[in-house]
């Protein structure tokens, strides 16, 4: 034994601790039963850590003396501790200029970093890790304020910027931050919960020592803050050492939210746990039903990491203080050497990895590195667990498990009810709701304030009034409310500024709420918040009604846009022009002079409006294309006759003014409401400031619209529908009103930004607004619905354009287009042996005129020109010549017209029917030329042979 112990090298470690208190004791125990079980595992190690134990008496000025006099006196190579943020922050600088590390199980503070001093080693997690889980507690059930309770020190500061932010992520407020004092006393602690008390908020975070909450948690409960509606969540800080507090503070602390980092259940675990609690009792006989948690089991870890950090760094490594260049006149702060051996320490020591009994030993950017947290519920004699937090799943019911909140355990609340409290409450002993209204001179059906001298007060009324009642009476609990006008101080009948100045004071927290007339728009959503809107929306124009019947005498060109008129005009002579090409070779009446044929093009189809044509349309492609044309002259002229109805009648309810740039362009005087946004809008529709009249009353607008712009008056007004619909009501047989209608979504109640009340107002607005009790309100303030003219039923333009009927013309244009291509297809295809003729050379231009002149002769072969002469032929029978003889017998089956043979004369064509009458007297020409032999020919009579109609008669 004795040359074992010569063969090791003792390396010197401090420790700073409160020895008196719990975490101190459980700390100390956890630190020397970690070295023992270390070096009884590693006894062939040849280091050998020797803790130098030091108290920090529960002081900044303690702890600094103690590791002053560790490295000024010891030299020690490194110091574990202190225990508390606060003393961690002096400790720190010291361990720095030594360049020792500082390694500390219990300094949680996020003020405290290695970036500040690399020589500090946070062997337990960073504060700002538990905000995530806090957050996500809130955002689960909904809670939109929350009050943080915290110690005034670095404990305390270093949380809340990273607490804040996580609140922002979520849309939740921090109206109020309650600082306690580390050394406060019971009636101070009392005091700042009774202003807790007179606040709307009731979720509070509690982020401060155990010491200090007990003291915190008992007075609540005196105070009546442990009740049912109250959410209190605990930071692991407090959590964790549930178990070391009394029964009388547990108590206090029932339904409490808390979150603890999770330690996952080993083995290992349970043996040091009943290792430790069994020493424990043997050195701390009077520390009855102590229980290890987590910072007991970091404390081990930190011991284990640096004992394994000495010993890698090898015995040889381990050198001692160098001197300083200090002056002799330095004080004791100065006057300590530089650890040689330090910054590889620090480096070991950060490469240092290993599974401990809290979890996997890792150290990134100087600090533990935090995964999962565990949900706990303070419930009869100390926690219970409900669920876990983790990065990647948020909040379960269990580890394996990726549902939230609705797989949480059950939660017993303050005041012993499961029922989720909604984290604000209309303070009953506090100051009723004060409520802001504007005071108005006119539209008083809106918002009407009446002021007594006598009694001093002021009575509210109107539209707004009674629907924020109706809605406030909805709500599921009791809101006490009083009504303040808007006024100044001298007269109590004059608004004290415009609407925005009245909205901004809810910002300023003059006012809790604003009820009336109060319209949603963009920029004060910026800094208040606003209810759905229970009103219609929009800011519309309304002008006087002229008497404005048209006398003139081009009145009936007006239901129709010129471009619709231009459209119609060329689509009715294309109509004829194919009809005309259709009908031309096979229709006698559209044969003739060019002149005629030119008109007949036009008769035809603009006769089509009115009447039906004698001209008999024979061509199946000409039918078609008619068909559908009279389709399209049947839609034109029936909207043709609609239009003009409506200009003749309804024409004479037009407006002076249907634009509002003829306005801006002719520097007409407009007018607005007093007060109201409108006039901004206006402004920037390009308006002269100048030429902006403000109003009061409906009374004050309609005596401006009767004078006119010229005459002191105003051309047009703008204003929001409500008011609009209010003028109408009184005045509609004058004005009426004009588009276009600029959104805005009505009229809304006001609240601060992030208000529980504003959320649950807006719900109790939806009921009211669905139900009869918004037309019971409405009526009663506005009365009957007005016989004038509907004023939503906005002016536009009555001309009808191409738009309305490019379809039509389409189907009427591709129809006709079709059947022109066919007909001049079918008329090539038979005409096919006179294209073969021409000769190559000949232009395209003789061409067409040859084929001009062939579409320009009749289609004889049509059915049409085969029953004419039928007709004809049937009526004028010819008797045969005495001259001809040898004439063949009659044909009994067809009609045929041709001439009988000669002896002494040539055969004529033995068929009419193939050919055009320029063919037939030309054949004739060629057969009458005089004969050889100076022969007079014998005059030739073509016969006409006819079918015998009584051949096939019975009896004939």
């Amino acid at each position: 034994m004795a040359t074992a112990q010569n063969t090791t090298i003792p390396v010197n470690v401090g420790v700073v601790l409160e020895i008196d208190n719990w975490v101190g004791k459980m700390g100390l125990s956890c630190i020397s039963m970690a070295l023992q079980d270390f070096y009884a595992s590693h006894g062939y190690y040849k280091t050998r850590v020797v803790l130098h134990t030091r108290d920090s008496k529960r002081d900044v000025i303690g702890a600094a003396a103690a590791a002053l006099d560790l490295l000024k006196n010891v030299q020690v190579e490194a110091i574990i501790g202190p225990a508390t943020s606060t003393q961690a922050d002096f400790v720190i600088n010291l361990g720095g200029k030594a360049q020792v590390p500082i390694v500390s199980f219990s300094a949680t503070s996020p003020s405290l970093s290695s970036i500040r001093s690399p020589y500090f080693i946070r062997a337990t997690h960073n504060d700002s890790s538990q905000v995530k889980a806090i957050s996500a507690i809130i955002q689960a059930y909904g809670w939109r304020e929350v009050v943080p309770i915290y110690v005034d020190n670095e404990l305390g500061e270093g949380i809340l910027p990273f607490l804040s932010d996580a609140l922002q992520e979520i849309d939740t407020r921090i109206p109020y931050r309650s600082i306690i004092s580390p050394s406060a006393t019971d009636d101070q602690i009392a005091t700042e919960l009774y202003k807790l008390m007179t606040m709307q908020t009731r979720v509070f975070i509690v982020h401060m020592l155990p010491s200090l909450s007990s003291k915190l948690f008992t007075k609540a409960k005196e105070v009546g803050m442990m009740s049912e509606g109250y959410v209190w969540i605990i930071t692991y800080g407090i959590t964790d050492l549930l178990s070391s507090l009394d029964a009388s503070i547990i108590d206090s602390m029932q339904g409490v939210l808390g979150v603890k980092p999770h330690v996952p259940r080993t083995k290992e675990h349970e043996n040091f746990r009943v290792r430790w609690k069994k020493k424990f009792q043997q050195d701390n006989p009077t520390d009855l039903n102590a229980e290890l948690n987590i910072f007991g089991l970091w404390s081990y870890d930190a011991a284990t990491a640096l004992a394994m950090a000495i010993e890698k760094l090898g015995a040889t490594s381990i050198g001692g203080y160098g001197k300083t260049n200090i002056s002799g006149n330095s004080t004791d702060l100065e006057s300590f050497g530089i650890s040689q051996s330090g910054p590889k320490l620090l480096q070991s020591l950060l490469s240092t990895t290993f599974r401990g009994l809290s979890g996997d030993f890792h150290i990134i950017d100087g600090q533990l590195q935090s995964s999962t947290y565990q949900i706990v519920n303070v419930i009869g004699n100390g926690g219970r667990g409900i669920g876990f937090w983790t990065a990647a799943n948020g909040i379960v019911r269990e580890l394996n498990s990726t549902n939230s909140k609705a797989n949480l355990g059950a939660i017993i609340w303050p005041g012993d009810t499961t029922s989720p409290p909604k984290g604000w409450m209309i303070p009953t002993n506090g100051k009723k709701l004060r409520v802001g209204v504007p005071v108005k001179d006119g539209f008083s059906e809106f918002v009407k304030t009446t002021w007594n001298s006598d009694t001093n007060t002021t009575t509210v009324a109107g539209y707004c009034i009674d629907v924020f009642d109706a809605v406030m009476a909805a709500l599921p609990y009791v809101v006490l409310y009083e009504y303040i006008p808007f006024a100044t101080a001298d007269d109590q009948a004059k608004i004290a500024g415009t609407y925005d100045d009245l909205v901004y004071q809810v910002f300023l927290g003059n006012f809790d709420a604003v009820v009336g007339d109060i319209t949603i728009i963009a920029n004060r959503t910026q800094y208040v918040d606003f209810t759905f809107p229970y009103t219609e929306s929009g800011v519309s124009m309304f002008a006087p009604i002229k008497d404005n019947k048209s006398k003139s005498a081009w009145v009936f060109l007006k239901p129709l846009t010129w471009e619709l008129w231009v459209t119609s005009f060329c689509s009715f002579v294309f109509i004829g022009f194919v009809i005309w090409v259709l009908k031309h070779r096979i229709n006698e009446d559209f044969r003739g002079p060019p002149s005629h044929q030119l008109g007949l093009i036009f008769w035809f189809s603009f006769s089509t409006m009115v009447f039906a044509h004698r001209e008999k349309v024979v061509s199946n492609l000409a039918r078609f294309v008619v068909i559908i044309w009279v389709f399209v002259v049947l839609i034109l002229t029936q909207s043709y006759t609609a239009s003009l109805t409506s200009m003749l009648t309804v024409q004479q309810l037009q407006p002076t003014v249907t634009d509002v740039n003829e306005l801006v362009n002719k520097g007409e005087y407009v007018g607005y409401q007093d007060g109201s946004f409108v006039q901004g809008l206006l402004k920037r529709k390009k308006f002269d400031e100048h030429k902006l009249v403000p109003y009061n009353s409906p009374e004050e607008c309609d005596e401006l619209l009767s004078k006119r712009s010229g005459n002191g008056g105003i051309a047009a007004a703008f204003d929001e529908i409500p008011y609009i619909k209010l003028f109408l009501g009184r005045y509609g047989s004058k004005y009426t009103m004009v588009e276009p209608t600029y959104k805005t979504d009505g009229f809304g109640f006001v609240f601060p930004k992030g208000s529980p009340l504003g959320l649950d107002v807006s719900r109790a607005v939806l009921n009211v607004t669905e139900g009869d009790t918004m037309v019971n309100i409405g009526r009663a303030w506005f009365g009957k619905q007005s016989t004038c003219p509907d004023p939503s039923s906005l002016v536009s333009s009555n001309s009808l354009g191409v738009g309305s009927f490019w379809g039509l013309f389409l189907i009427a244009g591709v129809a006709s287009f079709s059947a022109l291509l066919i007909s001049t297809a079918l008329f090539l295809y038979e005409h096919r042996h006179v294209l073969s003729r021409f000769d190559p050379n000949v232009s395209i231009w003789r061409k067409f005129v040859v084929m001009a002149r062939h579409f320009d002769q009749k289609d004889l072969s049509s059915h049409t020109f085969k029953k004419s002469e039928w007709r004809g032929t049937s009526m004028h029978a010819v008797e045969p010549s005495p001259n001809i003889t040898n004439c063949p017998p009659p044909s009994t089956s067809s009609f045929s017209l041709h001439a009988s043979p000669n002896t002494n004369g040539p055969s004529s064509p033995s068929s009419f029917s193939n050919h055009s009458d320029a063919n037939f007297f030309r054949d004739q020409q060629a057969t009458l030329s005089p004969p050889p032999n100076g022969q007079t020919p014998q005059e030739i009579v073509p016969p006409i042979e006819l079918s015998n109609p009584n051949q096939d008669r019975p009896g004939a």
